[in-house]
Formats: structure tokens, C-alpha cells, sequence
């Protein structure tokens, strides 16, 4: 689940914690994969949302998104499922997903007292050539995005990754959610933006130094069009205001020196 803002401050984590969180991540990622091979035609994200949390509470752990508030109002379910032009915290309903959609999949989890947190974005049966660029173009930004995230670099060196890939194959980076620290909070510092902040946003997306095991949520959300974003009536659904499609994929990694841990790699 993305983030306008942050609260905990930025710490490394001790190894304790990184295997609590890693524990939390791993329940995520298997979510995921079971969930992935149920989109196609027909299938509803109600059913889905459905399926994640039986799963999620059979692994001893608890949806992290359900009950999750912000602004004053309670996320209703376990997942985002945003379909389409929808590009983040979409609500999960009655409607069936139909061939050559698009759907991302949000998805936390928390146990023990630390939370995980990941996202992919699936096709529904055979898409365009659109929504393969679109999602191929946006996993290889989180992939780019994750690389530039090792000890002795800075959040905007991750911004950069990102925003540079994606601008060059044509697309649009979301400007008003980014990604976050992570551990006994859902949402800790550091923001992660998709993009290098202008001189005038950097009060609010601080280029922090990375340190060696620090844990944060990098999760580009990528729109086929315009960067635009509105919030639909539900007050949760943010969508591209020109209606194009848009995909969002992310990862919960642990800084280290050299390569980064991913504790959320997206099983098959």
C-alpha cells in the first residue's frame, strides 16, 4: 500500500527484526502467488480478496490493509485490487474481471508485530501491447529501483532508477503517492519517490542517506498516459485521469552493502 506520508523516523533494523519482517514479507509473496494464478476472466476481486485472507489468517498472521486507517476512514478490505485505469487501493467487488484487463494486486501482512508488503500487477487472460509494455516496462523500474538501493547510496538515487526507465519508454510516473520504510509500522520513513523531487518538494521526500539494514517499500506506479491522478467517489480508488491503464508493482527490501535482500521476490 503506498503512502502520501510517513511517520516513524528512518533506522536501520536489527537482525531480530529483519526476520520478523521477513517472516511477514514471505506470508505476502505467497499470497501473491496463489492469487496469480486465479485472474481470468470471470473471477471476481471480491473472490479474491476472499482468497488472501483465508490464506493470510491460515499462516497464523493478520490482513495488514483491513481496518488500516487513513485520513479518518478504515481500508475495508485485505487487498487493493485496482483494475485497469485504477492505480492504487482500488476495493475489491462484485464485478468480473474481463479478458484483456489489467489488475494489480496489493497486498500486507502482519504478524508478530511487524508487517510485509507487496504488489503486482497481472493480466486478465490476453492483453494488448499496451499492458505488456506497460507491466513489463514497470517491473523492470522496481527491478532498476531495488539495484540502486545498497548502503552508502540515497533515496533519490532509487527515485532516479525509477523515473529514468520509465520516462524513456514513453510512460508516467504517479507523483502524489510514493513508497516507505517499513517494520513495526506500515508506513515508517523514509518516503520512496518514483521521481527526483523539484527543489520544491524535497522538504517533503528528504534525500535520505541509505544505511545497511534499513527496510523500505520501493513500488513504482506507472501510468500509460499522463501522470495525473483522481480519487474516485469511494474515497479510496486513486485512478489515471485520463483514463489510460496503469500498472504498480513492489518490492520490501532490506539495504544492505552491495546488493540488496528482497524479502517479497514474487514466486511462480
Amino acid at each position: 500500500m503506498s503512502t502520501s506520508a510517513t511517520k516513524p523516523s528512518a533506522r536501520a533494523k536489527t537482525d531480530e527484526e529483519v526476520a520478523l519482517i521477513a517472516e511477514a514479507s514471505r506470508i505476502v509473496s505467497e499470497t501473491l502467488a496463489m492469487l496469480r494464478g486465479e485472474v481470468r476472466p470471470g473471477m471476481t476481486t471480491r473472490r479474491l480478496d476472499a482468497m488472501a485472507e483465508e490464506f493470510i489468517r491460515s499462516q497464523g498472521a493478520i490482513p495488514a490493509f483491513k481496518g488500516h486507517e487513513v485520513h479518518g476512514q478504515l481500508f475495508p478490505a485485505t487487498l487493493c485490487t485496482s483494475v485497469g485505469s485504477a492505480v492504487v487501493h482500488g476495493l475489491p467487488d462484485d464485478e468480473e474481471l474481463r479478458e484483456g484487463e489489467i489488475v494489480s494486486l496489493d497486498c500486507g501482512v502482519k504478524r508478530e508485530g511487524f508487517y510485509g508488503d507487496s504488489a503486482t500487477t497481472v493480466a486478465v487472460g490476453a492483453v494488448g501491447e499496451l499492458e505488456e509494455k506497460l507491466m513489463r516496462v514497470t517491473r523492470e523500474a522496481l527491478d532498476l529501483g531495488v539495484e540502486a538501493a545498497v548502503a552508502g547510496n540515497r533515496v533519490y538515487d532509487i527515485s532516479r532508477a525509477v523515473q529514468r526507465h520509465v520516462e524513456s519508454n514513453g510512460f508516467s510516473i504517479v507523483r502524489e503517492l510514493v513508497g516507505h520504510g517499513i517494520g513495526r509500522q506500515l508506513h515508517e520513513e523514509p518516503a520512496i519517490p518514483n521521481f527526483v523531487p523539484s527543489p520544491f518538494q524535497r522538504h517533503q521526500f528528504r534525500n535520505t542517506q541509505l544505511v545497511d539494514g534499513m527496510v523500505i517499500c520501493i513500488e513504482p506506479m506507472v501510468n500509460a498516459g499522463s501522470h495525473r491522478v483522481v480519487t474516485r467517489e469511494d474515497n479510496w480508488t486513486v485512478a489515471t485521469m485520463d483514463g489510460q491503464p496503469s500498472a504498480h508493482f513492489e518490492h520490501t527490501i532490506v539495504v544492505r552493502e552491495g546488493a540488496p535482500q528482497v524479502l517479497t521476490a514474487h514466486r511462480s
